[in-house]
């Protein structure tokens, strides 16, 4: 069952994005060399893995996921993390080989931005049975809104760099 709930995590983690970085600046941190994972490779205490297993002994033993950042919902990212396992362990998911080297040196395997993290999650029909349909409807109902007012807004950056070129 470990090696399956590792499998789920690693094959429905990008799929609940918007429930680990749930803001647009959310984003900003997955980038590589700054302490974020940016895929869902594993490592038995590799901090440079989406998904790590700590030095323990069999009765210690369990995952971390370092995907979700500081301004997560705990509740929400929890019941995520949770549902992303218990789908690995019902369809008997397995796991890549664990990485002994940097995640980092891998390809980004997480959306790179809220929009994709909104249509990869409005897409997983199996997270939403898990979840519940109408949550998931609801809740990329709301990011997308939110994402929608984040680009009627025009930037600081944008009035001064732009507004020079054009």
């Amino acid at each position: 069952l470990f090696n399956h709930y590792i499998g789920g995590l690693q094959k429905y983690v990008p799929q609940v994005m918007p429930m680990f970085a749930p803001y647009v600046n959310s984003y900003r941190r997955l980038s590589r060399f700054m302490s974020a994972p940016i895929n869902v490779q594993w490592g038995i205490d590799n901090r440079t893995c989406g998904i790590r297993v700590p030095k323990s002994n069999a009765q210690n033993r369990r995952v971390e996921n370092r995907v979700p950042g500081v301004d997560v919902n705990p509740y929400l990212a929890t019941a995520a993390t949770l549902a992303c396992g218990y789908l690995g362990m019902m369809e008997r998911l397995q796991p890549t080989d664990p990485m002994n080297s940097s995640a980092w040196d891998r390809d980004y395997e997480l959306p790179r931005h809220l929009e994709d993290a909104i249509a990869r999650m409005r897409g997983c029909n199996a997270m939403a049975e898990v979840l519940w349909p109408s949550f998931v409807k609801a809740f990329c109902a709301v990011k997308e809104l939110e994402y929608a007012t984040y680009n009627r807004v025009i930037s600081s950056w944008e009035r001064e760099h732009l507004l020079l070129l054009v």
